[in-house]
């Protein structure tokens, strides 16, 4: 469970400081504001008064939603006295990467830069940036279909010797055809060729199916909580 936390604020770090974000420190809170919004990152303790305060910063920053990620043995009352709500459990999973993970698929390669989200969501194209940091940290997978059709992503990030698993998805037309597995293996076997012993990641019920049948074990569960900002 620790790599699994260490590894989250490593990824959300890590894009944070490479892509223009901001990381402060408030007693024993660490806010991070990146890519992924603004999250305060598995405190073990808190007072109401230091939440409000981050709250306040990303108010400031017009950012509309906060997070909090949170071991479930830490007191949640202040996140719920300043108004954030729970909000879904990360469910964490985790492999040996001394064999391969998933299946190789020829639809599936590794990029450093990408013009699929040219139209739908050209700030995600940033985060490509991650790839070409030296020495590799992160790794971008695609899925394409014969045609070219763009069919699903995910990363993997570097973190000691542990991989973290990102953002993987397969688009609903193009799933149970394999991209899954082969997403999966790619960005595994990247993070395994750069040193990378286990990996862990984050599942939602449908993704745990998959990851449980390429080898990952679920190892226990931790908390959101989110507070929705008004205009």
């Amino acid at each position: 469970m620790a790599d699994c936390r260490r590894v989250q604020t490593g990824w959300f770090l890590l894009q944070a400081r490479a892509l223009g974000g901001e990381v402060w420190t408030d007693g024993p809170l660490t806010w991070i504001d990146g890519p992924d919004g603004q999250n305060l990152m598995f405190p073990r303790e808190m007072t109401t008064a230091a939440v409000v305060r981050g709250v306040e910063r990303a108010r400031d920053r017009g950012r509309p939603i906060v997070g909090a990620w949170l071991d479930p043995a830490v007191d949640p009352a202040p996140l719920a006295e300043a108004g954030f709500e729970r909000g879904w459990a990360p469910w964490w999973m985790t492999a040996d990467l001394s064999r391969p993970i998933g299946h190789p698929d020829p639809g599936v390669e590794l990029q450093e830069d990408t013009a699929d989200y040219r139209e739908t969501d050209p700030s995600y194209r940033e985060l490509l940036a991650l790839t070409r940091l030296r020495p590799a940290r992160a790794w971008y997978a695609a899925a394409y279909t014969r045609s070219r059709r763009f069919a699903g992503r995910a990363w993997s990030f570097l973190d000691g010797d542990v991989a973290g698993i990102f953002d993987m998805e397969v688009w609903q037309p193009f799933r149970r055809r394999g991209f899954g597995t082969g997403l999966l293996h790619a960005v595994c076997e990247a993070a395994r060729a750069a040193g990378a012993r286990h990996a862990v990641l984050n599942a939602t019920p449908e993704g745990e199916r998959l990851y449980s049948a390429c080898g990952f074990t679920r190892v226990g569960d931790d908390i959101t909580w989110w507070l929705h900002l008004s205009d």
